[in-house]
């Protein structure tokens, strides 16, 4: 790299890591101010809250990454611009298209942090994150469906609980049903409720039922209770709501297949969780263009006009964001489609600007 690719690129990541450890404190501390009565309410332990908020810092901070890239590229790329040394870089002979390469670099360079923070770093963060919100912050607010749970566990086995208790771990109404060959009803077993004993790492059935048919013939087995096994978990019956957001990239998809083959009603939210991880890298080379394309010029209101053009355009991208996602959540629309076309709409939007910064 030459000089000028060094000097640019240095401005690059100092900035955006400037402008990370300047908010996220910040980003802290409002929550912080804002949480501070539940979790005394609630009687958070310290230990606990400390580990909350490092999860925070990475959790939400990941969420942050390409604003916070957009905005330390305007901002350094304006400075640059206020100071008249772009002008003099593009008077020496350097292309508009050479002086981007550094920018590139820097796009390359953070994307694959995003990437290797996205798949595996941010999941096990979410794991804590979420269950402290859950357990002091949003105390007796439901994480997870607990009624009405139908589950197919593979081809021939169906089960269904009336109500689900994650608590106590025990579903009420318990139903569980084997076909066999031709699709037919094998057996079918019923219990008043299913509890999972963690001590003996078998399931306790109260009031057990099972009805066998055998052609015409149907021979019915009843117990008091029963001791048993079954070939799922039982949190498996009905997964926290936040389930993919803690799976890395192999977990989240053998999750999915999973959850494909069970028929699960939910398989747009984690297939759009999915989607989300990959198309993160690619948000830091459309913000990188759009954010170099806007700044590189002089203007008369100088950097503020810049960035507030840069807030503007971060709301509107994390308002097409989740108005798409939304649509892909609770509706048939689809899940990469949801994730594509904010892209796709901005990059066109970057081409242009792009075009015009040029000129």
């Amino acid at each position: 790299m030459t000089i000028l690719d060094k000097y640019i690129l240095k401005r690059y990541l100092v900035t955006f890591a400037m402008m990370l450890l300047l908010f996220i404190p910040i980003g802290i501390m409002l929550n912080l101010a804002e949480q501070i009565g539940r979790m005394i309410d609630n009687e958070a332990p310290l230990g606990e809250i400390v580990m909350y908020y490092v999860n925070f810092t990475i959790y939400v901070g990941s969420l942050l990454f390409p604003i916070f890239l957009f905005l330390s590229i305007i901002f350094f790329t304006s400075k640059l611009a206020s100071n008249t040394e772009i002008v003099a870089i593009l008077s020496s002979g350097v292309s508009f298209g050479r002086f981007l390469r550094p920018y590139w670099i820097g796009a390359s360079i953070i994307a694959v942090i995003m990437f290797f923070l996205a798949m595996f770093i941010v999941p096990r963060s979410s794991v804590g994150f979420n269950e402290f919100k859950f357990k002091y912050l949003k105390k007796g607010t439901k994480d997870r469906v607990t009624n009405n749970i139908f589950n197919q566990l593979n081809e021939s086995d169906f089960i269904y609980v009336s109500n689900f208790d994650p608590n106590r771990q025990i579903g009420y109404n318990f139903t569980f049903e084997h076909f066999g060959q031709e699709d037919k009803l094998d057996y079918k077993i019923s219990a008043a409720n299913i509890r999972w004993m963690p001590e003996d790492s078998l399931y306790r059935l109260t009031s057990y039922t099972k009805r066998k048919l055998r052609g015409d013939t149907e021979v019915i087995e009843t117990k008091r209770r029963l001791d048993t096994l079954f070939n799922f978990r039982i949190n498996d019956l009905t997964p926290v709501s936040y389930i993919a957001e803690t799976k890395d990239l192999f977990q989240l998809n053998k999750f999915i297949e999973d959850q494909k083959r069970k028929g699960a009603s939910n398989i747009n939210t984690y297939v759009l969780v999915s989607y989300r991880r990959w198309a993160l890298p690619i948000a830091a080379f459309i913000l990188t263009i759009i954010g170099v394309s806007v700044s590189s010029v002089k203007r008369r209101g100088g950097m503020g006009v810049n960035l507030a053009f840069g807030i503007g355009v971060a709301f509107l991208y994390i308002f097409f964001d989740k108005v798409f996602g939304t649509l892909a959540e609770q509706s048939g629309f689809s899940p990469l489609l949801a994730v594509v076309l904010p892209n796709i709409l901005f990059g066109i939007f970057a081409i242009y600007l792009l075009q015009n910064a040029k000129r």
